[in-house]
């Protein structure tokens, strides 16, 4: 198990962009194709991961490896899922010091925003609207809409600290959920 959990945590690192949120999909389709996490579970371990301190997809990784073969699995697949970004950083930063004002080299960096943003945006819709049910207009989803563009106004408009708006939101989940 330990060398599975490895080597899925590698391939994740190592092909997906954006860190993050961005990863969380690819994180849960491994997950659930192996049978290793169902979806609620899936759920609750994201949502632990993301109120811990760190990057969400190692948290995630972290909680998995440890959900599956205890503290040796959550080191496993705590390294599975750095080590390729250690790797591809080390890479990068030679490259681009050799290569850094290279026009296509720039370039190719902003044409991967679009993609990661794309991710984001689908990680934040399924795990904020379509994880409950099938229909988009719940009272769940319905209420979720509602806390997320309460804590977009309050950050764009009263600049509150996100973890003042994070804390808020949460005890207005215990009040409404």
């Amino acid at each position: 198990m330990l060398g599975k959990l490895f080597f899925v945590f590698l391939k994740i690192g190592f092909i997906s962009f954006g860190g993050g949120y961005a990863v969380i999909p690819m994180i849960e389709r491994e997950m659930n194709h192996r049978g290793w996490v169902d979806a609620h579970e899936f759920q609750k371990i994201v949502s632990l991961a993301g109120m811990s301190p760190g990057p969400i997809a190692t948290n995630s990784a972290t909680l998995i490896g440890f959900d599956l073969a205890g503290f040796p699995g959550a080191i496993v697949a705590t390294i599975g899922m750095v080590l390729p970004s250690l790797l591809i950083v080390i890479l990068i930063v030679a490259f681009c010091m050799r290569y850094q004002r290279n026009g296509q080299v720039k370039a190719s960096f902003y044409g991967l925003r679009p993609i990661v943003t794309g991710l984001i945006i689908y990680a934040a819709l399924h795990f904020g609207f379509l994880s409950h049910s099938e229909t988009l207009f719940t009272w769940s989803t319905l209420m979720t809409l509602l806390i997320s563009i309460g804590c977009l106004y309050a950050i764009l408009k009263y600049k509150l600290h996100p973890i003042v708006v994070i804390v808020a939101s949460g005890l207005v989940g215990i009040i409404l959920f």
